[in-house]
């Protein structure tokens, strides 16, 4: 797509400009946009110097750099966000890439392109996705950027089907690793096992959070970004006391250690506990208040999520709350059932397991 008077300034943006001469001799650059619009623009400007007429362009304000918008987006994260410290992490390579670039060279198919670069699972993707558009739509807001190019990137499709946690026997591996390596941290464990805290919101809670009256934690910020409330079971009570008595002089309840990194890996490689990390503690708290027969609304409001959408992948571990549901039905209606009756043999084949139609 080379023609004369027509360039990008920066090389594979799919941002044009175009060069030409204005009715007095002057040579003028004009950023435009695609390369059929360049071409266009280029026409024009032509006819209008060879008709004596002065172009009027646009004083082009020049966007703030990458760099200062996503010191801002940094900033906000600090003040807003749990996961502060992950953006912080995350946008060390958005720099590289974009550094003191102007917010505004930079397009979709560029971003499309370094994504592609990365052997990246589609969550991490969507992470850097988000970590982009929230950097943008702050750039926007505060008049640095004009437009805001991760919103044409496509999100991709999480895998979220496969669900891990852990099985009694398996629980009885790890404690005992635990209680021989790392016996200070097992009331850690049990926390999580029965509050079903994120792994960022437990490692950040702190003494003053804690109703022991109430047997409440509350998590001022948690990940959609508003104030709950967790109540506590009595073992989670109970490891919560333990954890004051081992950590009394700390405001942290954990005691200030950022995550369980330093033990949590070792104790599950120790138990053979095969592709389990600490996430896999919630979905273990989950699945057993589910197979405990509590309904998917309760354990939505206990996990706090903000939709039954990924509760309901734990619903398989209870199938009977469904068929309740059904038979609940069935005595409220009874007048629409069928006025057939089954012989006897078709109804001991039924009540004996048998197949009837062969």
């Amino acid at each position: 797509m080379n023609q004369r008077g027509i360039f990008e300034k920066v090389p594979g943006s799919g941002v044009y400009w175009i060069r030409f001469a204005d009715t007095i001799g002057g040579i003028r650059r004009e950023k435009v946009g695609t390369f059929e619009e360049a071409k266009a623009r280029l026409t024009l400007r032509k006819q209008e110097a060879k008709l004596g007429i002065q172009p009027r362009l646009s004083r082009q304000r020049r966007s703030a750099s990458f760099r200062k918008i996503a010191e801002d987006a940094l900033a906000y994260a600090d003040e807003h966000k749990r996961s502060a410290r992950s953006d912080h992490v995350r946008m060390e390579k958005l720099l590289e890439w974009f550094g003191d670039r102007g917010s505004d060279s930079i397009t979709p198919q560029e971003i499309e392109r370094r994504f592609l670069t990365e052997k990246w699972a589609a969550a991490t993707r969507n992470r850097y996705r988000a970590l982009l558009s929230l950097t943008y739509r702050l750039a926007i807001r505060s008049g640095k950027a004009k437009e805001n190019p991760a919103r044409l990137v496509q999100h991709k499709t999480e895998n979220n089907c496969r669900l891990r946690f852990l099985s009694p026997k398996e629980e009885q591996k790890l404690r005992e690793v635990i209680r021989v390596k790392f016996p200070e941290h097992e009331s850690e464990l049990d926390l999580a096992l029965h509050s079903g805290l994120r792994q960022g919101e437990q490692y950040a809670a702190r003494w003053v959070d804690v109703d022991f009256k109430r047997r409440i934690l509350t998590i001022l910020l948690d990940k959609g970004g508003k104030t709950s409330h967790v109540p506590l079971n009595a073992a989670a009570f109970q490891a919560l006391l333990i954890l004051r008595q081992q950590h009394r002089n700390s405001e942290l309840v954990c005691g200030g250690a950022r995550s369980p990194r330093s033990w949590f890996e070792a104790a599950v490689k120790g138990a053979s506990v095969d592709g389990f990390t600490w996430h896999c503690l919630r979905h273990t708290f989950a699945s057993r208040l589910v197979m405990s027969g509590a309904d998917l609304r309760t354990v939505a409001e206990l996990l706090r999520d903000k939709t039954l959408a990924m509760v309901m992948r734990y619903a398989h571990l209870a199938p009977d709350y469904k068929l309740a549901a059904l038979e609940r039905m069935a005595i409220s209606f009874p007048d629409s059932k069928t006025s057939t009756k089954l012989t006897p043999a078709i109804k001991d084949q039924f009540e004996s397991g048998e197949q009837v139609i062969q």
